[in-house]
């Protein structure tokens, strides 16, 4: 079952102008300026990659110069604002380098968007601090933000992110509302995320309990934390790696899913047609791999930028293989060890994953919470992203209630 089709307001590049009401979501929290984003839009060429990362790139070193200067005259609040639009505009230019005929540009580039955060922890009051959390062979980097300089113990939100989102999105994607409402907040890269991806190489896991665990491990041994008074939230395909983990992980007190994901799957069987459905039951994995290859062809230069850019976390070049393995990532046989209260967003129009966020409530049998986001209220599409005040509002009044 396929979601509606976005509205398209600024390109008719429809996986663009998604982007752009993505990064106008985050005006609110600081996260760009809209005169920034107009601008920049006006100068990109609908459907044109190159064009995508030049404009962006360009945009986000003009505000990192502003950063610079502010930060240099000691003015550290503006530098504060213009080092978190500059990371996001930096992370918005590579979010189609696979389409571009230089990918090899994204992980410099998205150097440069770390930087630009890290200046922006180090400039919030108080600064975030940077933990690097145990995992495996290669320690999770991750940061701890504070409401204040009272020491707590505070009430803390572990923030998930999505299967591409970069570390600055997750600050209009909750952090800066946990924060406003006293909550500590921690965000970080998981395995196939951000940094853990670019940097180390390593991949996504379906098992994501091995990815909380350690996390919800450094937490309860802080003094700054409340440890009866830990919640998980994930945002997009953290919506699947919630589920899956708080079936296992039960010393975190609330969930909260947006969207509910019990299939991550799904979003990519959606799109073949039934005689691939048929080579992929059948094992075939050599005649599924040449004939994606052959679709791929006919389907054209923007269809390779999107499957390289969903595969690469998966590690693997092969189709088959990706698809396979994103197979794992199905909460159906888990999701009624769930113990905790859950608060489940549905956005109306649900692109990648329709009618699963009912799926997902429906089948919840700890104390549940669903609740639908419209188009009326400005609020339908994944993850909402022009609703962002909207959604702090009910899932945070919800939080109120079960922590």
């Amino acid at each position: 079952m396929a979601g509606a089709k976005p509205k398209q307001f600024f390109m008719k590049h429809e996986q663009m102008d998604f982007e752009v009401q993505a990064i106008m979501g985050t005006c609110y929290y600081g996260g760009a300026d809209v005169g920034e984003i107009l601008a920049a839009v006006e100068r990109i060429k609908s459907g044109d990659f190159e064009s995508w990362y030049q404009v962006w790139l360009e945009t986000a070193e003009r505000v990192q110069g502003f950063a610079e200067e502010c930060a240099k005259a000691g003015n550290d609040v503006s530098a504060r604002e213009a080092y978190l639009r500059a990371a996001m505009y930096f992370s918005s230019s590579i979010t189609m380098i696979d389409g571009t005929d230089d990918p090899s540009r994204g992980v410099p580039t998205w150097q440069r968007h770390l930087a630009c955060w890290d200046e922006f922890c180090a400039r919030c009051a108080p600064p975030a601090e940077k933990i690097e959390v145990p995992y495996e062979d290669t320690p999770m980097p991750g940061y701890f933000f504070a409401p204040d300089d009272s020491g707590g113990p505070f009430a803390t939100i572990i923030f998930n992110n999505g299967s591409d989102g970069p570390l600055a999105g997750m600050w209009s994607e909750g952090i800066a509302g946990a924060l406003r409402r006293g909550y500590a907040a921690f965000t970080f890269d998981g395995p196939g995320q951000n940094g853990m991806l670019w940097l180390h190489n390593v991949g996504f896991r379906y098992d994501w309990e091995k990815v909380i665990t350690p996390i919800t491990d450094m937490l309860v041994a802080r003094k700054d934390v409340d440890a009866d008074r830990i919640a998980l939230s994930g945002v997009s395909q953290g919506g699947y790696w919630v589920l899956r983990a708080l079936a296992f992980e039960h010393r975190i007190k609330a969930g909260i899913v947006d969207p509910g994901v019990m299939d991550v799957a799904s979003a990519v069987m959606g799109n073949f047609p039934k005689s691939m459905i048929k080579v992929l039951e059948t094992g075939d994995k050599e005649k599924f791999d040449r004939d994606m290859k052959m679709g791929m062809k006919v389907a054209g230069h923007e269809a390779r930028q999107n499957v390289e850019w969903r595969m690469k976390p998966y590690m693997t070049d092969s189709f088959y293989d990706w698809v396979t393995e994103s197979q794992k990532y199905n909460a159906r046989d888990v999701i009624g060890q769930i113990e905790c209260p859950m608060f489940v967003a549905d956005p109306e129009d649900e692109q990648f994953w329709p009618g699963q966020a009912q799926e997902v409530y429906d089948a919840l049998k700890s104390p549940k919470t669903i609740v639908k986001f419209k188009a009326e209220e400005g609020a339908n599409w994944h993850c909402e992203p022009k609703g962002r005040s909207l959604y702090d509002q009910r899932m945070f009044d919800w939080l109120t209630t079960v922590l």
